[in-house]
């Protein structure tokens, strides 16, 4: 089992929960997990796994540290500025000219929620792409206010981009963050209905 990066929180269940790095082992229990909480943007498990395999760092397990349960994963990596991949579409590599951090997804199982995950997650996520001048993302399921705290906001963007976001769901929304000059905001909670 990989070492866990970050602090543990325990829910009122017991539960002893952590952030680790994700390896190619992974890739049916984050599978099973982003089944669950994406039935309708499915995604095959070579995508996944060639997301772990070029940019491990940026790919980390939600686990119980006793079980190694999964409770969540986010997956993010370098991408050349507003151009992420279209949904469930391999990247081949990580351009070298990459300039911007892009979030691919963060998933949290219900259950896991509440516990100040989500915010560590991001802050974990935020300390690799202060190498890049924006992070990106697309929102799903409403969550762009929450995004909002952490400093993304909508941009325009051209008609090739909308159609690859539409790709995520007519109510998808294309985010930004200015890594320069924004400070992650502390939020209440952890985003209880966190799906990126």
């Amino acid at each position: 089992m990989n070492e866990s990066i970050q602090m543990k929180a325990e829910g009122a269940d017991g539960l002893k929960l952590a952030w680790r790095e994700m390896s190619a082992t992974d890739v049916k229990s984050l599978v099973r997990v982003a089944d669950e909480i994406h039935p309708e943007l499915p995604e095959s498990d070579s995508v996944f796994a060639e997301r772990i395999k070029l940019f491990p760092e940026g790919c980390l397990a939600l686990v119980d540290v006793e079980s190694d349960e999964f409770y969540g994963y986010v997956i993010s990596h370098p991408i050349s500025r507003r151009q992420p991949p279209a949904l469930d579409s391999c990247l081949g590599e990580i351009v070298s000219e990459a300039d911007q951090y892009y979030i691919h997804d963060l998933a949290i199982f219900p259950k896991a929620r509440g516990l100040g995950l989500a915010q560590e997650c991001i802050d974990k996520l935020f300390v690799i792409a202060k190498e890049y001048p924006t992070t990106s993302l697309v929102s799903v399921y409403g969550t762009a206010s929450f995004w909002r705290h952490f400093g993304f906001m909508p941009e325009e963007i051209d008609e090739t981009l909308k159609k690859k976001v539409l790709g995520y769901g007519n109510d998808a929304v294309y985010l930004e963050r200015n890594n320069e000059d924004l400070r992650c905001s502390q939020t209440e909670g952890d985003g209880s209905d966190l799906v990126s």
